[in-house]
């Protein structure tokens, strides 16, 4: 029972310490739904699964010993919030000089929920692997049951983020800067943390 204990108690705090960068994401994905109904709400949940699945994966393989992706290429999946944010900025700029209401969706769909989160996960391979490389077969199972209930709750929190009266109304009026500045944010980050940037890396 104590190990049980432990095991869990030491995969929660491994989820949560990985994705709370996370957090931040969900909601502008949120905020892109509300306001223009892309990406549906069930994307977003199973584009969170499939991402949080292929870091797994990836980690599982890495724990193996099976490199997918070198440690010092892993900057190349800041390009995707980053790409991502910039192009909806560009189209924020040229709808604001011709007046028209630009739209805040950023991601469309399934397949760019999934690309979006693992790319803002793809440091947390790091962290999964010498857990999983450490862990019997039992505990591995135990803790993929804990992510697959900390996605879940994640989700919910993303969701719960915007559905507050001043918030919507901020969504209404600023979202179309905001959701994308985030993104452009969040690939940089990931940059910082791959030490692109000049900087040290941040493990």
């Amino acid at each position: 029972m104590e190990s049980l204990t432990a095991t869990v108690g030491t995969a929660a705090a491994l989820f949560v310490g990985t994705n709370l960068d996370d957090m931040l994401v969900l909601a502008v994905l949120n905020v892109s739904s509300r306001a223009n109904g892309q990406p549906k709400t069930w994307q977003i949940w199973a584009g969170q699964y499939a991402g949080v699945a292929v870091l797994v994966a990836v980690s599982l393989l890495a724990a193996l010993g099976l490199t997918v992706l070198p440690e010092n290429r892993t900057w190349f999946l800041g390009l995707v919030p980053l790409g991502l944010g910039l192009y909806k900025l560009l189209v924020a700029v040229r709808a604001h000089r011709s007046g028209e209401q630009p739209s805040t969706a950023v991601a469309a769909g399934l397949a760019s929920v999934t690309a979006v989160t693992v790319a803002n996960g793809g440091d947390n391979i790091a962290a999964y692997t010498p857990v999983f490389r450490t862990s019997s077969a039992g505990d591995v199972a135990i803790t993929l049951g804990v992510f697959a209930v900390g996605v879940a709750l994640w989700c919910a929190a993303g969701s719960w983020l915007v559905s507050h009266r001043k918030i919507t109304q901020t969504i209404g009026r600023w979202g179309h800067w905001i959701v994308p500045a985030v993104f452009v944010v969040v690939g940089s980050y990931i940059f910082y943390k791959a030490g692109v940037l000049g900087f040290c890396r941040v493990s």
